[in-house]
């Protein structure tokens, strides 16, 4: 009897074949399938014998969750050993205790009268941030009248496909660990991949459906695509997590750790958007600088990532995550070092009254980098000091400022050593500039 269960459970054809995992290695990547290749979405190419068994195991599963049963969705089929690492890894998740349910540790680190003078730096016309679903929603409506007054219209997708994938967004909603499933695994592969993720309600997974989603968005989508991922889906539910619970649940603390995995795309679609939306405010400043100080980040990253909010628009919390990057201690290329001046001296004629982080990041910036001023950088922020003084900090920096040598007064000038590093990741400084 044992033998013949297995046998029924080994389905002959599952919804998605082994080798075509979207989990690929990391030596070689392996052809499009045929139906990749078509111009129409991807159920075009799905035999209907094959949705039909895949919407069977759905009800299997939500038969067997009366239960108490947690298993992978259209995952009857048992898994065959030899799986690829990442699938492996995501596969065996066994979720996250309850005494690890919250991160909470920060609340010491954020000082409420900090927090009320920061709030002044805060954009007071900033709109509510978009989500995958604002976007999608925007999209169907743009180009279908009779959806635009439907409050959640749906995509123009293979009926089978919207049932599946409702599914889908039903079982991640009350998942807490086990396998993923499949159809969900095959999500980076498609062409319309945010129509398909819309189906899935983000907004209701749980916190551990978000990390494992996190984990295979990051390893099967290009930087661009995960981009979107991050912008649209991660932070969003971070910022509502933070804002309702006065604190980030540990699963999405670390979907935000796996997410810094892809430097580039976490820069455009966490750190900037937070920045530049107006509204970060000290906690989530705290939260997400945490995960910035733990995890090691490339040099040429970090050097964008504070090129960048050096020329954005002030918000008082940027000087958190720049005071972040400064410590790091990295060797800086020239041009960033410049634009860290140009943008502290932006506040010369500026005459609110600066939140401490502002002194303090200025700080940390003349302690590592005093070296790499120019005489007339120096002269420069001497007289930023004479309007925008601290009783505590501006002494200090007073101090560094005068207490060191300045730009190629010696030829063992350690920044002489980066500039070839520096011209080698001109490059990568230009694909940040350039693209969207």
């Amino acid at each position: 009897m044992a033998k013949n269960k297995r046998e029924r459970n080994q389905n002959p054809q599952p919804f998605l074949a082994d080798d075509d995992s979207v989990a690929s290695t990391k030596k070689h990547s392996k052809a499009p399938k045929h139906h990749q290749k078509q111009d129409k979405m991807i159920s075009s190419g799905m035999s209907s014998k094959i949705l039909k068994e895949a919407l069977l195991q759905q009800k299997e599963i939500e038969e067997e969750a009366s239960g108490g049963i947690t298993k992978s969705a259209f995952g009857s089929v048992e898994e065959e050993p030899n799986k690829h690492e990442e699938e492996e890894d995501i596969d065996d998740f066994g979720g996250f205790s309850e005494t690890q349910s919250q991160f909470g540790n920060y609340e010491e680190e954020i000082d409420e009268d900090d927090e009320k003078l920061l709030e002044a730096f805060l954009s007071k016309n900033a709109g509510p941030q978009r989500t995958l679903a604002d976007v999608i929603i925007q999209k169907i409506k743009e180009n279908d009248a009779n959806a635009a007054s439907e409050k959640q219209p749906l995509p123009k997708l293979d009926d089978s496909l919207i049932d599946l994938y409702k599914g889908v967004g039903k079982f991640l909603n009350k998942y807490t660990a086990g396998k993923m499933p499949k159809a969900f695994k095959h999500i980076p592969s498609m062409q319309l991949w945010e129509d398909v993720l819309y189906l899935t309600q983000p907004e209701n997974w749980s916190p551990n459906a978000m990390f494992q989603a996190t984990r295979i968005f990051a390893s099967n989508l290009g930087a661009k695509k995960a981009e979107r991922f991050y912008r649209l889906v991660l932070l969003p539910r971070v910022r509502d997590d933070i804002r309702k619970n006065k604190r980030l649940h540990f699963a999405l603390y670390q979907s935000l750790k796996k997410a810094l995995y892809k430097p580039a795309a976490f820069n455009k679609g966490i750190l900037f958007p937070l920045c530049k939306s107006g509204t970060c405010n000290l906690r989530e400043a705290v939260i997400v600088g945490s995960v910035i100080e733990k995890v090691s980040i490339p040099m040429l990253h970090s050097s964008v990532a504070l090129m960048k909010l050096a020329e954005m628009e002030y918000c008082g919390t940027t000087s958190y995550f720049i005071k972040l990057l400064l410590e790091k201690k990295y060797a800086l290329p020239y041009r960033v070092v410049d634009a860290v001046v140009a943008h502290f001296m932006r506040f010369l004629e500026d005459t609110r009254i600066m939140p401490v982080i502002w002194h303090q990041s200025l700080l940390a910036f003349v302690q590592r980098y005093k070296n790499e001023l120019l005489k007339e950088d120096k002269n420069n922020l001497r007289v930023l000091l004479e309007t925008q003084k601290h009783k505590l900090v501006t002494p200090e920096i007073m101090r560094e400022l005068d207490n060191s040598r300045n730009r190629g007064e010696k030829e063992d000038d350690p920044m002489l050593l980066d500039i070839l590093f520096f011209l080698s990741g001109h490059f990568l400084f230009h694909v940040y500039e350039c693209k969207n």
